[in-house]
């Protein structure tokens, strides 16, 4: 009795090591290097806006961050990303409902013209450890 008890023991610690490393390398992901920046537009740090960064060979996660006073941060998965700059502005308001006294939301509009986002042709090779790149936008 005592070493089927030690047997089925042994089967569960052996379980769960196997489990732990599954878990260890699955949360592990791909090699990442810090990205970080300045956004400036005619001479003007950017606001408020955000950044993305595809994968160029689809393999990786798309990552991001947001711009704040001009300056940006992101950790992002090594090799070479295309780059989507998106900076808006307040144009107007509109009520959330149709009562006099509905809170209202800002409307907003993209500042940058589609080569910085939509149509965006902005690259960059992301090395391991921290790599600088800055956007010096002339509109």
């Amino acid at each position: 009795m005592r070493s089927i008890a030690m047997k089925v023991g042994a089967t569960r610690l052996v379980c769960i090591l196997i489990m732990a490393t599954l878990v260890v390398g699955c949360s592990q992901g791909p090699p990442m290097g810090e990205v970080t920046g300045n956004v400036v537009i005619n001479g003007t740090p950017a606001k408020t806006g955000s950044i993305s960064f595809f994968p160029v060979d689809g393999k990786s996660t798309t990552t991001g961050a947001s711009i704040t006073d001009g300056k940006y941060s992101a950790m992002v998965p090594l090799g070479k990303v295309k780059i989507e700059l998106r900076v808006s502005k307040v144009v107007g308001q509109k009520k959330l409902y149709p009562t006099p006294d509905s809170p209202v939301q800002p409307i907003m509009q993209e500042v940058l013209p589609p080569k910085y986002n939509n149509q965006t042709n902005l690259e960059m090779e992301v090395q391991k450890g921290t790599n600088q790149k800055d956007f010096d936008i002339k509109l």
